[in-house]
């Protein structure tokens, strides 16, 4: 494997420009809007280009920052880039740089020894690569219906890299892990804004942490990791979702007891039901974490409402994932699901990546047409025809629709 050579200076997260001031926001760092498909509204929303290291970006929020990334980015392929990769915070208190000399990484707990690593020292372990999807646990939240709390996003809450670093493994190795560890606690450079709020912490289970395949990232794309999305580093879990990638990650606790704080035993919970599913209203059923990502696909080169070409075929594309495995196969039908057409896959860049999908429709007659997009994973798990809902607005799992006009 290459190995990639990333120097690591010191990098400041807002040059200048104050989160508090962006608390207003102002015409004079708007840089148009665009209308999401968002049906509880409002759906037309700011672009923006006032965030270091960003090009134009959907403003969910802006402290912390909530950044979602437009979707025809992912029409142009498989890997997003890092200046239009998503950004979500959960406390506004962010560092504005990072000293890449002095910084450490601490590894302590349920171990025979601490270590504190510099980035130099992390660089001289065995660098390990590998290909994942980054989505939020409640990417399209904002398609939710009835409505559910918090950030209404449409489907651009999701990133694709291809991350450089350290298994977990291997620095856990080092550690020496004693019997009767549980589980791994992660820790990052954010703090929380008023007192006595929890600090934003999460766990894996031990061996979990140690698969192999969980990473240390310090590069994505094969640049140095953007501030905004972690720097220096930054914990990658291929096919969980990001609330576990935790950003500016500082500090590595193994336990010998399941982690209790805030943010493992009661945010993020989800109802322990096939597909996180429950009706709207519904009481008293158990919860678990959240944990793996579902199937999804999408198509990225016809937005909803298009006009398109009535008696002429119609070529679409899109992007699809397995999410805790790869794609087997990927249907796309023209009539609102009454056939289907198998697409054609493009290069599989890994279990854990967007994978390319095209077809070609047979022609549509002139009217409105209701097109969807279905991925069935390795794994033979599917996308439902009717939507998954629970009252967090977590993991979304549907055949996606996207109208168009014939004429």
């Amino acid at each position: 494997m290459r190995h990639l050579h990333i120097p690591m200076n010191r990098r400041s997260l807002l040059g200048g420009l104050s989160l508090g001031g962006l608390a207003a926001a102002t015409p004079a760092w708007a840089a148009g809007s665009v209308r999401l498909p968002l049906p509880g509204g409002p759906d037309e929303r700011m672009l923006t280009t006032a965030f270091p290291g960003k090009g134009s970006m959907i403003l969910q929020r802006t402290r912390p920052p909530l950044l979602e990334t437009p979707m025809e980015v992912f029409d142009e392929g498989v890997f997003t880039p890092n200046d239009r990769f998503y950004v979500r915070w959960h406390w506004a208190s962010i560092p504005t740089e990072v000293d890449a000399a002095s910084f450490r990484l601490k590894v302590h707990g349920h171990i025979e020894k601490e270590l504190s690593f510099s980035l130099d020292d992390l660089a001289r372990l065995p660098q390990f690569e590998i290909a994942a999807v980054n989505q939020c646990s409640g990417n399209a939240r904002g398609l939710f219906e009835p409505r559910v709390s918090g950030a209404q996003w449409a489907n651009g809450s999701m990133g694709n890299a291809r991350w450089t670093g350290v298994r977990l493994k291997d620095v856990l190795d080092r550690a020496g892990v004693k019997a009767g560890a549980v589980q791994v606690r992660f820790n990052g450079l954010d703090e929380p804004v008023v007192e006595d709020a929890p600090d934003f912490k999460k766990s894996l289970d031990l061996d979990h942490a140690r698969d192999g395949e969980v990473m240390i990232a310090y590069a994505m794309n094969g640049e140095q990791l953007p501030l905004l999305n972690g720097f220096p580093l930054r914990l990658v879990v291929p096919g969980w979702y990001s609330t576990y990638w935790v950003k500016m990650l500082s500090d590595i606790e193994v336990l010998d007891h399941a982690d209790e704080q805030f943010w493992m035993k009661t945010a993020y919970r989800i109802p322990d039901t096939p597909g996180a599913n429950v009706r709207p209203g519904e009481k008293g059923y158990p919860t678990v974490p959240i944990n793996r990502m579902v199937p999804r696909s999408l198509l990225t080169n016809v937005k909803a409402d298009a006009s398109v070409k009535a008696g002429a075929s119609l070529s679409v594309r899109g992007i699809a994932f397995g999410g805790d495995c790869g794609v087997r196969s990927v249907e796309v039908s023209p009539d609102g699901g009454q056939s289907w057409v198998a697409a054609n896959l493009g290069k599989d860049e890994g279990t854990y990546s967007f994978r390319r999908f095209e077809a070609n429709l047979p022609a549509l007659a002139a009217g409105r047409h209701e097109l969807k997009v279905r991925c069935t994973n390795t794994l033979g798990v599917a996308q439902p025809l009717e939507p998954t809902w629970n009252p967090n607005g977590f993991m979304r799992s549907v055949v996606e629709t996207t109208p168009v006009v014939a004429s």
